[in-house]
């Protein structure tokens, strides 16, 4: 079957015309003509009666036309459809994060300048989020402290500190210019799990200053961290890109060296030209 000539007929049906049939297909109306004849040819069959003001249907041609019509729509919704997600009318972004902080702005931009694109967004530690950015479960992904790898393209977030976590009313709130590293030396302390990346730094800042923290609590989340400071468990550790509104829990900053962590946009390299991608890289804060 030469879907060629059903496409020229279904015109035909559509526009009554020759004419307005081969403007509709951007062909010459000879070629509409040859499409048509060719098909009736080959099946033995007449589908359009030629008048001279007119065309009309055959009683097997509205039969034909009214499956053409179905087919031909069908062609034109998913036309519709790309087109749609070309111009990033709708579409589907996979996003991967370390942390919803800075991530949750960029969402709101894109969900404001492309409202018709359905975003899903995965939070996990940097080790997740890099893993589902890689085996291309995300299509875009908020990293930290990421090395550059072949394959991977990133681009710049910006930087922050790790600050500690005390509860309400600490005496270190006093202190205007923060706190020295060293003065954790010893300091009970409720940390993130070593996997972390905020606990990475923090335990590489400690050991380049020689200080040792008494570590009595390890956690596997930001907001478990949160309820061990707000009980006085212990002070905490946090990203300064991380801080909440809790008003039982207050950041204090830390003076010291390598406290500063590197954020990052990513995607796979060989998709970074893809449109909606495009789009998200564009809504990073300059």
């Amino acid at each position: 079957m030469n879907l060629f000539q059903l496409r020229a007929f279904d015109a035909v049906a559509r526009e009554g015309s020759f004419t307005r049939a081969a403007g509709r297909l951007f062909i010459s109306q000879p070629a509409v003509t040859g499409h048509i004849k060719a098909l009736e040819e080959h099946y033995q069959i007449t589908l359009l009666r030629r008048t001279a003001r007119r065309v009309e249907l055959t009683e097997e041609g509205i039969k034909l036309a009214a499956i053409t019509r179905a087919l031909f729509g069908l062609a034109e919704e998913a036309q519709a459809m790309l087109e749609a997600n070309r111009q990033l009318l709708t579409g589907r972004l996979e996003v991967a994060a370390d942390g919803p902080h800075l991530v949750m702005p960029m969402l709101a931009s894109l969900r404001k300048q492309y409202p018709g694109v359905t975003v899903n967004l995965r939070l996990g530690n940097a080790q997740e989020t890099l893993a589902a950015l890689l085996s291309e479960h995300a299509d875009v992904a908020v990293l930290t402290e990421v090395e550059p790898r072949k394959g991977l393209h990133l681009q710049r977030l910006g930087e922050s500190r790790v600050c500690a976590l005390v509860p309400a009313g600490h005496p270190w709130l006093e202190l205007a210019e923060g706190i020295a590293i060293e003065q954790l030396d010893q300091v009970i302390m409720v940390l993130r799990e070593p996997g972390s990346i905020t606990r990475r730094t923090f335990d590489e800042a400690c050991a380049l200053a020689q200080v040792q923290p008494r570590v009595l609590l390890e956690l596997d989340s930001r907001e478990a961290v949160t309820e061990a400071v707000a009980a006085q468990l212990g002070v905490g550790v946090v990203s300064s890109a991380e801080v909440g509104h809790d008003p039982r829990v207050r950041t204090v900053p830390i003076r010291g060296a390598g406290l500063v962590n590197r954020h990052m946009l990513g995607c796979i390299e060989r998709r970074r030209d893809l449109r909606l991608i495009q789009a998200f890289f564009a809504l990073a804060p300059a």
